[in-house]
């Protein structure tokens, strides 16, 4: 059976438990929240006492985890009450109608959004010979459409906000010429774009836009479909770190990236793979 942790196990903590006070009450939208890394991502700023609101296509993920969030009875780091269960909808971001439909429901439901968050990801293997022009466009769609839209939706209630922070999730797929599906990788290649672009566009406004770099992130899904001992070998020829990322170690970054300790952090990428790339 390949093992997913190091052969020592690490001494540092991987939870992301730093406190950021400025992130309490504040409003998040999060994009693919419902499973893997976007799951995570919810947890954690529902512990820093955030108002969150997220979609994913997995109906009955997200409705385990809105649950199970409620069930904790989150008050934030701060001990100051917040939200009991973040709001949700099942939304496919191929339909760009129902993803700017969703952004606004929930705007009117827990207030204009300080934070977005671009999580929103398909990383399914495919052969260039068996690419057709329908599968290139929904590929672009999930990976790369979805997040200039939900970007454009947030962005009119940032600006009444006076400022928000936009995190865009990249890869380290493109930048280490991973082959095995190259429509994701052209549009994770996309990502930094996007991000240097509208932080010029949108930094008058105190709009910060930055882009997390994810290396190989051992989420439930990954380990199911892609962790092979011939794999864990290339992560231990690869990184530079023993230890095996986890959705935690993408989430403190996120984190610091929404809060106010981030304020002059903008049109930046910020690589998180343990040194692969």
């Amino acid at each position: 059976m390949p093992h997913t942790t190091a052969r020592h196990p690490s001494p540092y903590p991987s939870s992301s438990s730093s406190v950021y006070p400025s992130l309490e009450g504040r409003a998040v939208f999060i994009t693919g929240g419902g499973s893997g890394i976007g799951a995570t991502l919810v947890e954690r700023f529902a512990a820093q006492g955030a108002r969150v609101a997220f979609i994913d296509i997995a109906e009955a993920d997200s409705r385990a985890l809105a649950e199970r969030i409620a069930a904790q009875g989150t008050a934030g780091k701060q001990g100051k009450a917040g939200t009991a269960a973040p709001w949700w909808r099942r939304c496919d971001v191929r339909d760009i109608a129902a993803l700017q439909a969703a952004i606004a429901d929930a705007a009117a439901a827990i207030g204009d959004f300080d934070v977005l968050v671009n999580n929103v990801a398909s990383d399914d293997r495919h052969a260039l010979e068996a690419v057709t022009a329908a599968y290139y466009d929904e590929r672009m769609a999930i990976n790369q459409r979805a997040a200039f839209f939900a970007l454009q939706a947030v962005v009119p209630g940032m600006k009444r906000r006076g400022g928000g922070a936009i995190v865009n999730i990249g890869s380290i797929s493109w930048q280490i010429k991973q082959a095995d599906f190259p429509v994701y990788a052209i549009a994770k290649s996309a990502v930094n774009g996007l991000t240097r672009t509208m932080a010029r566009l949108l930094g008058p406004h105190r709009i910060r836009v930055n882009t997390v770099t994810p290396g190989w992130v051992m989420t439930e899904r990954q380990k199911a479909l892609w962790l092979t001992p011939e794999s864990e070998r290339d992560i231990e020829r690869y990184q530079c770190l023993p230890d095996r990322l986890q959705p935690d170690d993408i989430a403190a970054m996120v984190l610091f990236l929404a809060s106010d300790e981030a304020r002059m952090c903008t049109a930046q990428e910020f690589v998180v793979d343990g040194g692969w790339s």
